[in-house]
């Protein structure tokens, strides 16, 4: 028999333990052994649950315990959980997790704890819940050359764009729409301040270029600024707008991370991803452009994810990691560098937008005008978008588009 320790036990945890208890046939039958859920650490007790005779307050029990074998952490937040880690690592104890701040900040650390005590550190669900893209990624297709990984990593910020284009609503309806069906939370800012996708695209830019970059560090935007007048522009012109988290490798071994809104071609693989689904895309050569997609959140779809890492560490009986996963600051490449076409909508006109941006396309006029600039860094989008409003107009939005 293999003791189990469940670290939080929300929704995800009460999902995990529901799996193992529900699936414990298939369980047993794939890890050879029965899973038995010993304790379940949280502040609260549930005297309702049938596991409330195995909760505890105090995660020394847990520690201490040698007969544990495997710590489930799905607390959330960086801290106690990072600290609860290295201590389970360093017992000898296999740790999985959802946590995807804590991989994000500590994911370096943490692997090599796991390393260094022959165990087992596993984070499949911490990006796109149940869809399986991680351990692909590790184990399949690294050996291709991989040039970019992107993707819709954030179901709340999703299903709000797809109300906003298939409704015309706004972001505020959009939101209250999304909070009240439960897919957005009291507080939403992590999800539509782009944190919960930043945190993702750090996880798998680690994972495809090998250094771990402080979330901080990574250039962030969310979807607030996003207007009807923006949707109705991009519907005009068969395009949508999504949330992506991108990790670009480029040739000299620096990875270029953002989270920004882009346009899409609605045609794109990603521009039909709608709703509360995620989708991950992975370019590369010579296996070109392979895409996972499903339900990136919720109790089901996310205990799947842990519940079969769990089953890889008693299957494998090995560490598995990627070939690296380091902290390296100095690879992260400058945001001010990157290149793409720029959507912009303005109260100018035509020419005092060619005077500061040169040749552009126009995509509507009237009110206002939306335009796509040709490809164009960062630094230079910013000195001529400074033109214009130093020409008395404003930029009343701003897009990048996907090329």
């Amino acid at each position: 028999m293999k003791n189990i320790a469940i670290l939080g036990f929300g929704v995800v945890g009460q999902g995990v333990a529901e799996l193992l208890t529900k699936n414990a046939a298939e369980v047993k039958r794939l890890v050879g052994d029965d899973l038995y859920i010993k304790y379940i650490l949280d502040l609260r007790d549930f005297p309702e649950s049938p596991f409330a005779d195995r909760v505890v307050h105090d995660y020394a029990v847990i520690a201490k315990d040698t007969a544990v074998d495997a710590v489930i952490e799905v607390m959330g937040g960086s801290h106690p959980a990072f600290e609860f880690t290295m201590q389970a690592l360093a017992a000898g104890k296999h740790v999985i997790t959802s946590n995807k701040q804590v991989v994000a900040e500590y994911g370096a650390e943490m692997l090599a704890e796991a390393k260094k005590n022959g165990v087992c550190y596993h984070f499949e669900a911490s990006v796109g819940g149940g869809i399986p893209v991680l351990m692909p990624i590790i184990e399949i297709l690294r050996h291709n050359k991989v040039r970019e990984v992107r993707g819709i990593l954030n179901g709340t910020t999703n299903y709000i764009l797809t109300k906003m284009f298939t409704f015309g609503d706004s972001f505020e309806a959009s939101l209250a729409d999304a909070q009240e069906k439960g897919y957005a939370e009291r507080n939403p800012d992590a999800d539509i301040l782009g944190v919960d996708a930043c945190r993702k695209i750090a996880i798998l830019g680690a994972l495809v270029s090998g250094a771990s970059i402080d979330p901080d560090r990574i250039h962030t935007e969310g979807i607030t600024a996003i207007r009807a007048q923006d949707v109705a522009v991009a519907n005009k012109n068969h395009m949508a707008i999504k949330l992506l988290g991108r990790a670009l490798c480029e040739e000299d071994g620096k990875v270029m991370l953002m989270v920004a809104p882009f346009l899409i071609d609605a045609d794109a693989p990603l521009g039909g991803v709608h709703g509360v689904y995620n989708a991950v895309e992975v370019i590369a050569d010579p296996v070109d452009n392979v895409m996972f997609y499903g339900r990136g959140a919720g109790a089901g779809p996310t205990a799947s994810a842990v519940v079969g890492d769990l089953c890889r560490c008693f299957t494998e009986g090995t560490h598995t990691a990627p070939i690296r996963f380091e902290k390296e600051p100095e690879r992260l490449s400058d945001f001010a560098r990157f290149t793409a076409q720029h959507y912009i909508a303005t109260d100018a006109a035509i020419e005092a937008v060619q005077a500061a941006f040169g040749s552009v396309t126009v995509l509507s006029e009237g009110e206002e005008l939306a335009v796509l600039t040709d490809p164009i860094n960062e630094a230079d989008f910013e000195a001529c978008a400074q033109k214009l409003i130093a020409s008395g107009a404003k930029v009343l939005s701003h897009l990048r588009k996907l090329s």
